[in-house]
Parts: structure tokens; sequence; C-alpha cells
């Protein structure tokens, strides 16, 4: 049913919590693995919400540090680092990739009124081309 999976990661904890849902659904449905995460790029004058996430070096390190987390459980695969807004982002590699489910963690800053446009996870559902799986 789910033949490619797209789990876009950052550095939250909530990212780290929806792994372990990622490695059951993909062995269940033996789904292709793409792991992506966004180097944030803001624009002049704007700080980025998470600095961390706008080192290339960070990113490139949180994602090989998922792939030997996945690797660990006999699950391979596909790393995919870019550059951008991050729900654009997702919802870009997502189409590119013709991904069947996008999983991903939940701070949960969409359920108030000030944080829902805010949000990468309430973008990304609004502007997914496929299904969305939120993990809270």
């Amino acid at each position: 049913m789910f033949k490619t999976v797209l789990f876009p990661i950052d550095q939250s904890r909530e990212s780290r919590q929806a792994a372990d849902t990622v490695a059951e659904l993909v062995n269940f449905h033996r789904s292709r693995l793409i792991i992506l995460s966004v180097v944030e790029t803001p624009e002049p004058g704007e700080e980025t919400a998470t600095p961390e996430m706008a080192s290339p070096e960070a990113i490139a390190e949180l994602l090989q540090t998922a792939k030997n987390l996945f690797s660990d459980q006999g699950i391979t695969t596909e790393l995919i680092e870019r550059e951008g807004k991050p729900a654009f982002t997702i919802c870009d590699v997502a189409d590119e990739i013709e991904a069947d489910l996008i999983i991903m963690g939940c701070r949960g800053l969409g359920l108030t009124e000030e944080g829902a446009a805010d949000s990468v996870t309430n973008r990304v559902i609004n502007l997914s081309p496929c299904p969305v799986l939120i993990v809270p």
C-alpha cells in the first residue's frame, strides 16, 4: 500500500519519537524509506527558527545518524538533503519521489491559533501531494 515513505526529520525530540512508527510501518509494508532533512534558508533580515537546522554539516550528521538507526533495524534508507523552506521543500520532494505517505513528528505548535500559521506540520498537511501521518 505504501511503496514509498518520506520521513522528514529535524533535530527535534518529536522526530526521534516518530522514528519507531516509521520503522514499524516501513517493515510492515516493505516500503522504500527516504529520509529528508532541510537546511533552512531564512529571508534576508529573518532569523532561522532553529539555528542548528541552518548548518549543512549538522544536517549531514543528522541524516547519517538516522540512516544508522534504521540500518540497525535492517531497514535500507535513502537520504536527501535540501535547502529551502521546510514545508514547501518537504512537499516538493514528496511530489518528486512520488511518495505514497509522509510521516512526521509534530511539536503541537499548530494546535493553537497563533501557532497554526507558523507550523511546518500544518503547512505540509495542507500542501502535501499524498497522505500525511502525524506522530504526536
